[in-house]
């Protein structure tokens, strides 16, 4: 093979690669940009308004002004769907690549993986590299080489009618069979120019049928639940102005607590001191239990904007309670609640492990122990293994991967307890010696309507609540009691009574800022007014 062959076959090799690598970046863009156009709910307010490093103010502003929020929600949505198109059809590649560089820079420097940790808002960033720096890299090489023209409507562009081919002339006429046939070679090359057309079609169906999942809720009215996700959480934050953050800063609940009946005991869990009354904290990562009430998660995202979470988390520790427990995913907006002084409430992470995105199954391992990383350097001050994740991984024989998750969190000196909504799990666990410092048990009774309901609906998270008593009974580890109201179908004052007196050592309990002050007094009572409880006190 001739050097001049063997150099241009691997220059078409290169450019081949380098195309491949412009389409899937556009695909990307386009794919971002379809997902945000199709949700109306979408908004750019929690991104901008959790940026870091030292723009942190500017992009914080934009966030803050309805009218520049708005600007920048179209100019985002449609800038990344034009960028895409540019680069996944070769069309106008050059300046779709300078966009692309423009716009990754952009949301790179608003949320910096350098000083300060960059977040929930930026997934896939780590020290200095994230994949906005890494995309931003791959354009940039890619302005280099005209990979429009080689497989993108650019080389149409640059030849409209085809490529030309040069006919010589040997003074003799041309044998039927050795006719060059210069159609057939521009029909080749246009369908190569446009062969990522049809493939427009898997982008928009991707885009749709994502849309399709985040209104899961609404559409099986049944099954529904609002899921802890980083974009729920994200246009939680998102509500807030300054002003309104500013007001609470040092705010004393004085007119609220004066309504308390006294003070809340407290007992170990492990090392660490906890309020006998725990505020769950499902209600503030949007995780409702909302069933077939398909209003629940936009009421609940209406509410709980980030000045009213912080106010529930102040009134909770004025009022007593001294923990919350929830998903590492609310992480950072504990980081500001205490980083800026507003309180300093101890934080119990649950460590779930399984991945819903296509039934249940398990999370990768790696990511499930990064997630858990993450909520220890975030600085959780507890964690436990989250109850259907321990239901799911005993009943599936992978008990290695909770022995390892057990170890990472009592490695960093935090207490470590156990969750599970079936009993048989806490038995194996018991058998198996898992060491741990305390259990997280579902506790409630059947006395609810939809309790009788004889398929399961999210409607049910202690199966059998006696067994549940009789077993937890003998058990001398602490023991926390959760979905204890029975996620809303039962009255605190019927519930709290029941699990105190059935051997609960604490109580987990959701609570919006408006109940605390009732729900502590109804736990006072219930603590006050204990009787026949068999199992000891045992925190």
């Amino acid at each position: 093979m001739k050097a001049a062959d063997l150099s241009s076959k691997r220059q078409k090799t290169a450019y081949t690669f380098l195309s491949i690598l412009r389409i899937a970046i556009g695909w990307h863009f386009l794919y971002e940009g379809l997902t945000k156009l199709f949700d109306p709910t979408w908004t750019a307010a929690g991104y901008l308004l959790s940026a870091t490093g030292p723009l942190a103010g500017m992009f914080q502003a934009m966030g803050s002004s309805e009218g520049i929020l708005s600007i920048v929600n179209v100019v985002n949505t449609w800038g990344l769907i034009l960028i895409g198109l540019g680069l996944f059809l070769g069309l106008f590649t050059r300046i779709a690549q300078l966009a692309g560089i423009i716009l990754l820079f952009t949301y790179y420097i608003s949320h910096p993986p350098i000083f300060t940790d960059p977040g929930f808002a930026r997934e896939g960033a780590y020290f200095i590299i994230s994949k906005d720096l890494l995309e931003m890299i791959a354009l940039l090489m890619l302005m280099f080489f005209p990979t429009g023209k080689f497989l993108g409507i650019d080389g149409l562009r640059q030849h409209p009618f085809g490529l030309s081919m040069h006919k010589m002339d040997h003074g003799q006429p041309d044998a039927e069979e050795t006719k060059a046939d210069v159609k057939g070679i521009r029909r080749r090359e246009v369908l190569k120019h446009l062969a990522t057309v049809p493939f427009l079609g898997a982008v928009l169906y991707g885009a749709l049928a994502k849309t399709r999942m985040s209104s899961l809720e609404e559409q099986n009215l049944v099954d529904a639940g609002s899921g802890p996700t980083q974009q729920y959480v994200q246009k939680i934050m998102a509500g807030s102005d300054r002003l309104s953050l500013r007001d609470l800063m040092g705010k004393k609940f004085t007119e609220e607590t004066d309504l308390l009946n006294g003070t809340l005991p407290q007992g170990m869990l492990g090392s660490m001191s906890s309020s006998k009354l725990i505020l769950g904290g499902n209600l503030l990562s949007g995780y409702v239990h909302a069933r077939d009430l398909i209003y629940v998660s936009s009421l609940v995202l209406n509410y709980h904007q980030k000045d009213r979470i912080f106010r529930t988390l102040m009134l909770a520790e004025q009022s007593g309670v001294n923990t919350i427990l929830s998903h590492p995913i609310v992480m950072p907006i504990m980081e500001e609640y205490w980083k800026d002084g507003y309180g300093e409430i101890q934080f119990i992470s649950d460590c779930a492990g399984l991945d819903y995105s296509d039934g249940v199954k398990p999370m990768e391992f790696e990511k499930y122990m990064d997630l858990v990383k993450y909520a220890i350097d975030m600085g959780a001050n507890a964690g436990y293994i989250q109850g259907e994740t321990a239901d799911y991984y005993i009943e599936n024989n992978q008990v290695d991967v909770l022995v390892k998750v057990i170890d990472l969190v009592k490695g960093n000196g935090l207490p470590m307890g156990i969750g599970a909504h079936k009993i048989q799990t806490i038995k194996k666990c018991v058998e198996l010696g898992l060491e741990h410092d305390f259990w997280m048990k579902t506790l409630h009774n059947h006395d609810y309507w939809s309790a009788k309901h004889p398929t399961w609906h999210d409607n049910m998270y202690c199966y059998d609540p006696e067994e549940t008593i009789r077993y937890m009974e003998g058990l001398e580890k602490p023991w926390i009691a959760f979905k204890t109201l029975a996620a809303g179908a039962i009255r605190p004052d019927e519930a709290f009574p029941y699990c105190f007196n059935q051997g609960a050592d604490f109580i987990c309990c959701g609570m919006y800022d408006f109940q605390i002050i009732d729900d502590v007094n109804i736990a006072l009572d219930a603590l006050d007014k204990v009787t026949d409880r068999k199992r000891p006190w045992r925190a």
